[in-house]
């Protein structure tokens, strides 16, 4: 199996919603920027929480920039793991990224999203007892999670609407 590197978090001073996926997928690490599988939902299911509906036909550098105008950053809580493809359920020998450490230099972050269950169960465990932070577990915005329809994924990815009010 292959050992797959993840990306820098994108936060600034200003990030109050740190949303993190577990550890970016083949497409993803090829084009060097998160969630970049034209059928993964990320930039739809974010744009329509934060009331950005033009975000996935923006530039990536401009979604970028628009997510931490908002105060939203990005991250994953695996720094490296062994995965042949881009299936969660495939990931092996993670090394956790210090998502502790990056939540304690965020003097704003209210709030850690976890986008699916991978990511939900290592980024809790390493936010276990870590104070005030809000963690708040999301569906998946991946194609292979289908147990839902995309309707209730953005129904459920609207809860993060409290966290973006400044």
């Amino acid at each position: 199996m292959t050992v797959k590197q993840g990306f820098a978090p994108v936060v600034n001073a200003d990030t109050r919603l740190l949303i993190c996926g577990s550890l970016p997928g083949d497409r993803s690490l090829a084009e060097a920027r998160y969630y970049a599988h034209p059928q993964n939902r990320f930039w739809h299911l974010l744009g329509g929480a934060a009331d950005l509906p033009g975000l996935p036909a923006l530039p990536y550098d401009e979604r970028l920039a628009a997510l931490l105008a908002r105060g939203i950053g990005l991250w994953d809580v695996a720094a490296s793991g062994r995965r042949e493809g881009s299936l969660d359920t495939a990931l092996r020998e993670v090394e956790r990224a210090d998502l502790r450490g990056l939540a304690a230099r965020l003097p704003l972050l209210r709030a850690i999203a976890f986008n699916g269950g991978t990511a939900a169960r290592l980024g809790r465990k390493a936010m276990r007892g870590a104070g005030d932070i809000a963690l708040i577990d999301l569906p998946s915005s991946s194609p292979a999670y289908c147990a839902i329809t995309p309707a209730e994924k953005q129904a459920r990815w609207m809860v993060l609407r409290p966290w973006l009010e400044g």
